[in-house]
């Protein structure tokens, strides 16, 4: 008897890359990592980075190969700024980046977390060395949020997730300035009951625009007598429309495995902030935080992901 799945996303061998071993300063665990190419080809990840006081800062990690060799700032890249912006008084996380050629720069939007719950914030920079943050554009309670990479008929486009009840859905809002947000749409609804993204989903890196739509690799967070699995789903979505979504796969395609996703700060959690699409246009790296520990690689195929999408909706 063939009982195996098929195997959207291959995990590299050398996984987990990156620990808090590996860091430069004293730090608790690395993980959800935002990521992208820099025009030298250099793989930039933008780290979440959790100190022993349970709050949470980014910092770079640049690698010539996206592999091994990692650089990592000496210091913090990003730390929260409560002074000026009081949303950040416990930590800044989970950052998404998109690079908007409009602007020539790069949109960091990370969850800023304070009293009141986390919250959607966002930052422009070219360097990733200088940020014009923008303070917080989401009220909480919101989190897993990216910016489309240019406008939908002359707006931008932010994806994120607001919880409401009875659950945590994917919604699209749309802006002229990037600082006020309206016209929010329902993009994506947690299934109800047994579904294993039943109640609570959440974008995971940022959408990938391909021929036929945008492809979107979300996060679904089953709930079982021992706790909550963090397992990977797709979708897509149309182009001109991004509201309106094309396909759902029914089953998860990755979920945790490893003895590194599976046991850690957060057990049995793969959560996925960043991808790189390399430069033959086909093949995705995944960088994902493990069990809110480390963070790992896993390798798929555009078009083996969109095939599986047609057969498993």
């Amino acid at each position: 008897m063939n009982n195996k799945h098929p195997e959207i996303f291959i995990r590299h061998e050398r996984n987990p890359l990156l620990t808090a071993v590996d860091w430069p300063y004293p730090v608790n665990s690395v993980f959800n990592p935002g990521a992208t190419l820099l025009p030298d080809g250099t793989t930039l990840l933008l780290c979440r980075v959790e100190d022993r006081r349970g709050h949470s800062h980014l910092c770079a990690a640049r690698s010539a190969n996206g592999i091994d060799g990692w650089k990592i700032d000496a210091q913090p890249t990003l730390m929260p700024d409560p002074e000026r912006f009081p949303e950040e008084l416990w930590g800044i996380e989970d950052p998404r980046i998109t690079f908007v050629s409009e602007l020539n720069k790069y949109a960091v939007v990370y969850t800023a977390f304070t009293r009141d719950g986390p919250g959607v914030s966002l930052a422009l920079t070219e360097d990733f060395h200088r940020f014009e943050r923008y303070g917080l554009i989401m009220q909480p309670e919101d989190k897993d949020a990216v910016l489309l990479p240019h406008r939908i008929d002359g707006n931008w486009a932010l994806i994120h997730r607001p919880v409401s009840s009875p659950g945590a859905h994917m919604w699209i809002s749309y802006s002229h300035d990037l600082r006020q947000w309206g016209s929010h749409k329902l993009m994506l609804e947690a299934r109800r009951g047994a579904w294993w993204d039943a109640n609570k989903i959440g974008l995971s890196p940022p959408p990938i625009e391909t021929e036929q739509g945008w492809l979107v690799i979300y996060h679904g967070v089953r709930q079982n007598a021992a706790g909550a699995i963090y397992r990977l789903g797709l979708a897509l979505f149309d182009l001109h429309a991004p509201e309106r979504c094309l396909k759902r796969g029914d089953e998860w395609i990755f979920g945790p495995e490893k003895l590194y996703e599976r046991h850690g700060d957060v057990d049995n959690v793969v959560f996925p902030c960043g991808c790189i699409l390399a430069p033959d246009c086909d093949t995705l790296r995944l960088y994902y935080g493990a069990a809110d520990t480390s963070i790992a690689l896993a390798t798929g195929s555009i078009r083996s992901i969109l095939e599986w999408l047609e057969l498993h909706r």
